[in-house]
C-alpha cells in the first residue's frame, strides 16, 4: 500500500513538474515571432516581405503564392490605422498580439471590397471613442485589440506570377502607423 501511494505522489509531481517546464518555456523564448517581425523593419512601417523561392528557408512558414505585407502599431501612441486600396484579387488582413495570437482577421469577401480602411484601438480608446473624444474618418472599421502591441499582416494573392509586382506595389502602398 505503501509503495502504491509513493508512486502515485511521483507521478503526480511528474505531471505538475512537466506542466511547468511546457508552460513555461515560451517565456524563454528568444526567437519569437514577435522578434522575426521587429526584424523585418521600424515601427509604424509596412515592410513588404520578400517573396519565397521554392526550396529557400522559410522561418515564418509564409505561404509561397502569396504576397505579404507586416507592420507593427504600438497603441500606446494612439489609436491604429491601416489603409490602402487594393486589386480586385482575394486579400486578407489578421491583427496579431505580440505573443502571435490572432486579435482580429478579415478578407475582402466580407464586404471590404478594394478599399482598406481599419482603425486598431485599445480598451480607452474605445471608451473615449464611444464618447466621442476621438475624432475618425467616415467608414473606418473599428476593431478593439486587448494589448497596446500589435502587427498587422496583409496577405494578397495574385491570380498570375506575372501579376505579382502590381500586387507587391500595392502591399507597399498601404499606410500603417497612428492616428494623430
Amino acid at each position: 500500500m505503501r509503495t502504491l501511494l509513493w508512486l502515485a505522489a511521483g507521478v503526480i509531481l511528474g505531471l505538475i513538474v512537466h506542466l511547468v517546464v511546457i508552460l513555461s518555456l515560451p517565456a524563454f523564448a528568444t526567437e519569437t515571432v514577435w522578434s522575426r517581425v521587429a526584424a523585418a523593419g521600424p515601427e509604424d512601417t509596412v515592410v513588404v516581405l520578400p517573396a519565397i523561392a521554392p526550396g529557400a528557408p522559410n522561418p515564418l512558414q509564409l505561404d509561397p503564392a502569396l504576397s505579404y505585407a507586416v507592420c507593427r502599431v504600438n497603441l500606446a501612441h494612439g489609436p491604429g490605422v491601416v489603409s490602402g486600396t487594393l486589386p480586385d484579387t482575394f486579400w486578407s488582413l489578421a491583427i496579431f498580439n505580440r505573443a502571435g495570437s490572432v486579435v482580429y482577421s478579415t478578407t475582402n469577401r466580407d464586404g471590404i471590397g478594394q478599399n482598406l480602411n481599419l482603425g486598431i484601438f485599445n480598451a480607452d480608446q474605445t471608451h473615449l471613442l464611444a464618447e466621442q473624444q476621438i475624432e475618425i474618418a467616415d467608414g473606418l472599421l473599428i476593431v478593439e485589440s486587448p494589448d497596446d502591441d500589435v502587427f498587422v499582416v496583409v496577405r494578397l494573392a495574385a491570380p498570375h506570377d506575372v501579376e505579382r509586382p502590381r500586387a507587391v506595389a500595392a502591399l507597399a502602398g498601404i499606410v500603417c502607423g497612428n492616428i494623430k
